[in-house]
């Protein structure tokens, strides 16, 4: 029998951690970016990359850990699909 409530313990404490650093990302890039544009990436400040570039990157790696981690938290609780 599934325990619906560690399942859901361990849903909820993934989601607020990759909300919490989307969060710091998001702020920390606008907030030090200046100091990132003393910085150049192909020919660009590194904080106009960051902003045009990076955190979509960032952001689509948060997607994959947090489809990844759900897929083996379904599997270790017996609801997965597959």
């Amino acid at each position: 029998m599934m325990d619906t409530n560690l399942y859901w313990r361990k849903t909820r404490s993934l989601t607020l951690v990759l909300l919490y650093v989307w969060v710091v990302i998001t702020f920390g890039f606008a907030l030090f970016a200046r100091d990132l544009n003393d910085f150049s990436l192909f020919g660009f400040p590194l904080g106009f990359y960051m902003a045009a570039q990076g955190t979509l990157v960032i952001y689509l790696f948060l997607i994959w850990i947090y489809n990844r981690r759900m897929r083996q938290l379904e599997k270790r609780f017996g609801i997965d699909d597959e």
